[in-house]
Parts: C-alpha cells; sequence; structure tokens
C-alpha cells in the first residue's frame, strides 16, 4: 500500500525527527502547566477522557508499536498499563473500559510522568540509533499526530471537565482575550463544479483515511465566504429556531427534545458569556459560533435558506487558500472574529459528507489498521482544524469525524447552497 509518510533517511533528517518527538512530547506536559492533580482525573461523561489517560495513552502507543516491535532490550515500565492505557486496538490486547476512565485514580499523576520519561528516553535512544529504517520513523510519525490529537482532546476534554465546576474556573490564564475585529459581510461565493481530485497526494505525511487520491464530480454550487457567527446564530434562537420542528432531522429534534438544547454548549442562560479554557467570558457578537451539533448546523442551514457543504466542497475551497489561522500556536484558545474565510482554525467545520471510505481505500496493515477504518460508520466528516489545533497538524486533506450530537468539541458551521451565486 502507499506509505502515509516520506522515508526519511539521513542523519539530518532523523535529527529533525528527533527534535519533533521532543517539541510534541513537551507540548503535552506543558498544557497542563495551570492543572492541580486532583484535575488530571476526573471523567465528566463518557466522551471525555482524564487528562491523565491521554497523558499515558499516548506514551503506550509509542511503548506499544515503536519500543516492544523494534526495541529487543526494551523493557515495559508496567505490564499493568498496557491494559489501563490501550484505547480501541483490540489486536494488541483488551482495555479497560472507556466510560470508567475516571475510576482510575491509581497510577499517581507522578507515576504517569515517569512513565512517560521512561518511553521518552528509550524512544531518544532508539532514534540516534537508527538511520534508515522506515518502518520506525513512519510509525513514530504517526504516533506524533496521534499525540497532537489527543493534545486537542487533553483541551476540550478538561474544558468540559471544568464548565461542570460552579466555581467558574479558568483553564489557563495566559490564553489571550478576543481581538476587537467586526465580521466581515456573509455572502456565497462561486464554488468549483466538475470533475476534480479530492485527497491527499500521499508526498508528506498523511493518515490512511485521506488516501488515495480520487475523483469525484462536484456540480455547481456557492459556498459561505466565511463561518458563521454568534450573532448571527442569536438571531436563529431569538427566531424560535430552537422550538421550530420542521427545521430539524428527525433525530435532531428528537434529541434537543430528550436533553433540552436550546443554545449552543458553554453558552450563559442569559445568552450573554460562555465558558471557554480563559474562564466565563461575554459573548464575542463577531467570533464563529462554536460547540454546536451537526443536527443544530443543519437546522440553522435550513433556517438561513441554504444547507451544509459537502466535504469535497468544503475541501475545492479551501484548497485554494493558505492554511493559515486561528491555532493552537495563536494563544487564543477560542474562535475569533476574523477578516478572512477561516477555512482552517477557529472551528470545525461540519460538513454534510457521511464519514466514510474513499474509493480503493485501504487501511494500514497490522493494529495501526484500527486507527482509523472501523469508525466509517455513523458519524459526519468535519474539515479544518479548531482553535486548539497545532498548525504543523492541519492540512487541505485532513478529514476529522464526529457523532452527530457532539458538542464538546469547538464545531461550527459554513453555509453552502446549491447553484452559483
Amino acid at each position: 500500500m502507499e506509505s502515509s509518510v516520506n522515508i526519511i533517511t539521513e542523519a539530518d533528517e532523523t535529527e529533525v525527527l528527533l527534535n519533533r518527538y521532543k517539541a510534541i512530547r513537551n507540548t503535552s506536559l506543558s498544557l497542563c502547566l495551570h492543572l492541580a492533580p486532583e484535575d488530571y482525573v476526573v471523567q465528566s461523561m463518557p466522551d471525555v477522557s482524564p487528562v491523565k489517560w491521554h497523558l499515558a495513552h499516548t506514551t503506550w502507543f509509542f511503548e506499544r508499536f515503536v519500543l516492544e516491535p523494534y526495541d529487543k532490550g526494551y523493557s515495559r515500565f508496567d505490564d499493568q498499563y498496557h491494559y489501563l492505557f490501550n484505547s480501541y486496538y483490540y489486536t494488541a490486547g483488551q482495555m479497560h473500559p472507556r466510560p470508567q476512565r475516571g475510576l482510575l485514580t491509581r497510577p499517581l499523576v507522578e507515576d504517569i510522568r515517569r512513565y512517560r520519561r521512561h518511553v521518552d528516553d528509550a524512544i531518544i535512544g532508539l532514534l540516534n540509533e537508527i538511520r534508515d529504517s522506515a518502518g520506525i520513523i513512519t510509525t513514530i510519525e504517526i504516533g506524533l499526530n496521534h499525540e497532537q490529537q489527543h493534545q486537542e482532546l487533553m483541551l476540550t476534554d478538561i474544558k468540559h471537565v471544568f464548565s461542570c465546576n460552579p466555581m467558574m474556573l479558568v483553564v489557563n490564564p495566559d490564553v489571550l482575550t478576543s481581538p476587537a475585529v467586526s465580521a466581515t459581510s456573509h455572502r456565497f461565493i462561486a464554488g468549483g463544479h466538475g470533475v476534480q481530485e479530492f485527497g491527499a497526494s500521499g508526498q508528506g505525511f498523511c493518515f490512511d483515511n485521506e488516501l488515495p487520491q480520487h475523483p469525484a464530480l462536484l456540480h455547481e454550487h456557492s459556498i459561505g465566504s466565511r463561518l458563521i457567527t454568534n450573532s448571527e446564530y442569536l438571531d436563529f434562537i431569538r427566531d424560535g429556531g430552537y422550538q421550530t420542528c420542521e427545521l430539524w432531522l428527525s433525530d435532531g429534534w428528537a434529541v434537543v427534545q430528550e436533553r433540552g438544547w436550546n443554545r449552543p454548549l458553554y453558552w450563559s442562560e442569559d445568552k450573554q458569556s460562555e465558558f471557554t479554557l480563559g474562564g466565563q467570558r461575554a459573548l464575542d457578537p463577531a467570533a464563529p459560533v462554536a460547540h454546536v451539533s451537526l443536527y443544530e448546523a443543519d437546522a440553522f442551514a435550513r433556517w438561513s435558506g441554504a444547507r451544509l457543504p459537502t466535504e469535497f466542497e468544503w475541501e475545492a475551497a479551501a484548497s485554494k487558500v493558505g492554511v493559515n489561522g486561528n491555532f493552537m500556536e495563536s494563544k487564543y484558545w477560542h474562535p475569533v472574529a476574523s477578516e478572512h474565510n477561516q477555512f482552517f482554525g477557529d472551528v470545525w467545520e461540519w460538513t454534510s459528507s457521511p464519514y466514510a471510505a474513499y474509493p480503493g481505500f485501504k487501511p494500514l496493515d497490522g493494529s495501526l489498521g484500527e486507527y482509523n477504518g472501523k469508525f466509517m460508520c455513523n458519524q459526519l466528516t468535519v474539515r479544518g482544524g479548531s482553535c486548539i489545533t497545532a498548525a504543523d497538524h492541519i492540512r487541505v486533506s485532513y478529514r476529522s469525524f464526529f457523532y452527530p450530537d457532539a458538542r464538546w468539541q469547538f464545531l461550527g458551521i459554513r453555509l453552502a447552497k446549491d447553484g452559483m451565486p
């Protein structure tokens, strides 16, 4: 099958990978600087994992898929960790149930830090020894991208945990406040049409779900020039959007009634403020709306006389602009108003496309084949990254996926329409 990363054979390129390994692993720890040990353990709902678990699981990944196969002299830090910190790799063994991760008061946070140091020392030693093993380097690169995914999950998960505390806690006091920028006027711009190529070219790193590059037909359409803002979503709410069943998909209407939704997750009841990673802050009318489900995004689109774009319509439009935007490194850690089109960063954008295999898709060999392919059922594709995605982690072909009722991630809305504007 086509490799998901270029083969690195030169010593200086291995040094680049070594430095990248150290930087990404250190970033995970830096995200926890303002947390107390008690914060690392809480699991506020089944979709959320404790911070401690994320730190351990990303370490387990390197231990299980790099060190154990390639370093014959490696000794496991603790055999019990193989069960505790496996996530969903059944071909690698059994795992502790996901909804019960918050019950693991032991091992201690300091034990996990020692585990990370143990594995890091072994990985660095292995990288210093090898110079031409494509298998090792490919797997390490997958592990680094996997850790960057979990860095984003660490922040969204601890945000949900802190939001459940009436003390209005702050995850990180150093995050910046939104800039004083007005949103540009929203308009629909002509999208490409005809047969075009989509997916990753196979040059440079990509996940297997971005392959193979393949042709797809785009019909005439137009796509929103920017993301939908808090102010525009407020108009939907004030117009009775959550009370108008005709706007909603059947499953969505059932969820709204069952869970009592009447505003995005983290908005205050009076809709004047929202909970952020920097604490409770005034709602910025010009910033992109975030933490809405696919059901809410779809209902808003219907209310607007529009629809959600397909993932290929999104990719065709995004490929015309550079991969830049409000990412983790911007230090806002929240969507902000912008004069640009915001195809990248700020919020993951819901598409109407089911998360499914591309024609000719082949999962990676071995246990890593469980990474993406087995989740291609009952989920929707999202594109573009968010305000807490690492800037060097995202690309035009990048695909992520969530169940349609998910709201705890930074999920937002871009509109599309059939026909030209």
